[in-house]
């Protein structure tokens, strides 16, 4: 069927475009996170507060891109029949940036506390964070290979099934590393804290590789 100004597939892409467009965002937190954890390692605090509020400025940035795609999604209207299912895309990469948000503000409170934190539990925080990153940047490779066909969807969708295995079990070995070290209660809880966000946020992104496998099948 052919509307008067656009046809389904047109809207397909507007709304696909406005999505990569948030996701860019979330990348772009994301990799903020990797490196306030690399500022962490290295005690450097002053680049540490610059980058947190450059993660909190993006995390507003979000909140708006995530208020576009709805208002995009409802100007598109009922010729979208799956509109449902860009939405829960954007819904899971948002959580990812709030899961960021919630690592960074507890990283730069332990700082400013001056809590001591062993080196070697510093360094595999950072391998912990760059492998959630690196778990972003495949769903990112994902959801922008959508024009290309279902068949390349699910190739590169299975890679992040892989990044996420990847950091399961960082996460599971530096939570028994952080328990059986002699850090300070306070610290100890709050790093553990920060650890589990780490996998909640890949867990998100794991998520929405399987919306954009849903995504593939609809365009």
């Amino acid at each position: 069927m052919v509307f008067p100004t656009e046809t389904e597939h047109r809207v397909k892409i507007r709304a696909l475009s406005v999505c990569q467009d948030h996701l860019r965002k979330v990348v772009d937190i994301s990799r903020k996170i990797a490196q306030l954890v690399d500022c962490f390692v290295k005690g450097d605090k002053a680049s540490a507060k610059q980058l947190y509020a450059e993660i909190l400025s993006l995390g507003d940035e979000i909140d708006s891109a995530k208020r576009v795609v709805a208002q995009e999604l409802a100007e598109i209207g009922a010729i979208l029949l799956n509109r449902d299912d860009f939405l829960r895309f954007t819904d899971l990469t948002s959580e990812i940036a709030d899961f960021c948000k919630g690592i960074a503000f507890r990283l730069i409170e332990m700082m400013d506390r001056k809590w001591d934190v062993p080196q070697d539990i510093r360094k595999e925080l950072a391998n912990l964070s760059g492998a959630m990153f690196d778990s972003v940047s495949k769903l990112r490779e994902t959801i922008f290979t959508l024009n290309y066909g279902t068949s390349k969807v699910l190739e590169k969708a299975k890679d992040v099934e892989i990044a996420e295995r990847v950091v399961d079990d960082l996460y599971r070995d530096l939570e028994i590393k952080i328990l059986n070290s002699k850090m300070e209660i306070p610290a100890l809880l709050l790093l553990r804290d920060v650890i589990q966000l780490f996998e909640d946020a890949t867990d998100k992104v794991e998520d929405a590789a399987d919306a954009s496998r849903i995504l593939a099948f609809a365009i």
